[in-house]
């Protein structure tokens, strides 16, 4: 859920975001783009949306993910995409909290997914995973084989399992038949680092999530390193670095362990991050398809670098000399070891031995000086006979290549950075949604759409509604209760005021909140100014969002299936709530928490309506 807010920039921001991120040759030019398959559930910054609520519901226009893979497509039709779930609907585990009870079900959800890309979005997906950092099932991976060969997918490679490196290597040594099933290898987090039953299946090896790092000069440093060192140490032919790009709430979990930072669709502001530029001295200079060359990459004062061709007489060198204290990724944790300043010759043979010059570009980290250097291009080297020397300094990264096509791109400055409008609102009367969910609110449990509420005669045809109704197989720790924040985490004094509209009757119930101070995968501890109204005519003020720190409650005469207008106003250590405009409770007396974001939700996984949203 970390392309959230990218999707409600203005033009020109959007698409410049985009180019730097996927047009060749101009900014990180990416190869690969990994998406998740929302499955409704909490996936670390949020929830995405299934193609499949329910058992009988089909529909490839939710969330941002086709959006997403269509952009980049756009920009590269060469760009590789991989899908990986997260979490799944209730339905595919029939009640259990797991997805492999009926493999064939979940096969063929996974498979629709795919068939939906192409026939909606005309997307091919190359790729396709198992279950986050989650258990496999042989079973379960041998029927997707079998499910993807009889719908006509046979060119979906399969990818497994996310993981670590065990125990899925040792199963494909004792399974022939899951051997030629699988075939990249896919571990989290690897340090670098394969094990040797990896290497013994003789499959591409992928760190196919990595990175995690705030991107700052460490985490660009971080990155620099990883690049080169999972081919270097571990044999992997490909890094995929999670995020992409930081457009969620800085203060959800991870905030800014993005390859850049978009996370302010008011303003257009957005910060092309040292990542990006780090990214392009492999990206440019290679494509899916150039092989590594099984040279020693190690350097004999400290540093790494990898030599890659395409085959037909071109040849890239990437070198990294990130110091221990520079270039620590978030996990896992780093052992020591020093760079030192060195010269460095490199000898070029074979049908490389008539090359006579190399294009140079060129990033060094300034740390101490705080001005670094990215991705310049410096003057080309001269091979004499076969060889060159080059005078490396630490925290540096050099391209040497034959081709000429490099490019540091920029756009216009973006605007100067803005907080969240202090007066929000949103009458969601949206008639053709660009998309499914309104602008800014980032869901956190459920999934909240734009609903058209075709028996309505009034005021109240377009809406915002929670759609999620039974707990999801879940990924992370999702709250009982569904919640959708939005706005400036710094608020302390708000007023709020939203229509609501129950449709679960007896024991349904919805919210509206303030100071809300959590989310992602740590939802379920959310505190904050919670204001409930339920069918049974009651209501509640609570300090959380699991309802259990109850600070008053009352008799509301709130009923399901008719609509009602909820205000709370919280003003230094004081709230109180209105219903229909009319004072219900006063004087409530909240300590904690200081502040935080505007939240509407449910009681439960059940239908509700909001309307005409509206924060001061």
């Amino acid at each position: 859920a970390t392309s959230r807010l990218l999707v409600n920039y203005q033009e020109p921001y959007r698409s410049q975001i985009l180019d730097y991120l996927f047009k060749p040759n101009f900014g990180a030019s990416l190869h690969i783009l990994k998406v998740e398959i929302g499955g409704d559930g909490q996936s670390t910054d949020g929830t995405e949306p299934s193609h499949m609520h329910y058992e009988n519901d089909e529909n490839y226009f939710r969330g941002y993910e086709w959006w997403l893979m269509k952009e980049a497509k756009k920009r590269n039709p060469q760009i590789k995409l991989i899908g990986l779930p997260w979490t799944f609907p209730a339905w595919i585990g029939k009640g259990e909290n797991w997805p492999y009870d009926y493999p064939d079900v979940t096969a063929y959800y996974i498979v629709s997914w795919i068939l939906g890309a192409k026939q909606y979005h005309d997307l091919d997906i190359d790729y396709i995973g198992i279950w986050n950092e989650r258990a496999f099932s042989s079973k379960y991976i041998k029927l997707l084989r079998y499910t993807l060969d009889k719908r006509g997918l046979q060119q979906v490679r399969i990818i497994a399992s996310d993981r670590l490196w065990e125990p899925i290597s040792f199963v494909l040594l004792l399974d022939s038949e899951l051997h030629g099933v699988v075939d990249v290898i896919g571990a989290h987090y690897p340090g670098t680092k394969t094990v040797p039953n990896a290497l013994l299946t003789q499959k591409k090896l992928w760190s196919s999530e990595d990175y995690s790092t705030f991107n700052d000069e460490v985490g660009a440093g971080c990155w620099a390193r990883i690049l080169n060192q999972n081919y270097v140490n571990g044999n992997m032919t490909s890094t995929i670095a999670w995020n992409l790009v930081a457009s969620y709430y800085e203060e959800l979990p991870f905030g800014r362990c993005g390859l850049m930072t978009a996370q302010e669709p008011w303003s257009g502001h957005y910060k092309v991050e040292a990542p990006i530029w780090i990214t392009a001295h492999t990206t440019q200079f290679t494509q899916p398809g150039w092989s590594y060359l099984q040279v020693d990459g190690h350097l004999e004062g400290g540093g790494s670098f990898v030599a890659l061709t395409d085959g037909q007489g071109n040849l890239t060198i990437i070198i990294e000399t990130m110091t221990h204290n520079h270039s620590q990724c978030i996990r896992p944790p780093l052992p020591h070891f020093s760079v030192k300043p060195q010269r460095a010759t490199f000898y070029l043979k074979g049908s490389f031995y008539m090359v006579e010059t190399l294009q140079v570009w060129h990033s060094r980290l300034g740390f101490e000086s705080g001005n670094s250097s990215l991705f310049q291009q410096l003057h080309p080297v001269k091979v004499w006979k076969g060889s060159f020397s080059l005078d490396l300094n630490v925290d540096e990264v050099y391209t040497l290549t034959t081709l000429k096509t490099g490019q540091k791109c920029g756009c216009p400055e973006p605007p100067p950075p803005q907080p969240f409008p202090s007066n929000y609102k949103d009458d969601f009367n949206i008639r053709n949604p660009p998309f499914s969910e309104a602008p800014n609110f980032a869901d956190q449990t459920g999934v909240f759409e734009y609903f058209v509420n075709a028996s309505d005669p009034g005021d109240h045809v377009f809406t915002l509604r929670q759609v999620v109704v039974q707990r999801p197989i879940t990924w992370a720790s999702d709250a009982d209760q569904t919640i959708s924040v939005i706005g400036n985490f710094q608020w302390v004094n708000m007023t709020l005021t939203c229509d609501i509209y129950i449709e679960k009757q007896c024991d349904g119930g919805v919210f509206i909140a303030g100071r809300v101070d959590n989310g992602g995968i740590y939802v379920r501890r959310t505190k904050g100014v919670f204001f409930w109204v339920f069918a049974d005519g009651t209501y509640r003020v609570t300090n959380d969002l699991a309802g259990e720190e109850i600070l008053m409650k009352g008799l509301s005469g709130v009923r399901d299936n008719a609509w009602h207008t909820l205000t709370l106003n919280i003003q230094g250590t004081s709230a109180s709530g209105l219903l229909n405009g009319y004072p219900l409770w006063e004087n409530v007396t909240v300590s904690k928490p200081s502040n935080g974001w505007a939240a509407i939700g449910t009681r439960s996984f059940e239908f509700a309506q909001f309307d005409n949203f509206h924060v001061e």
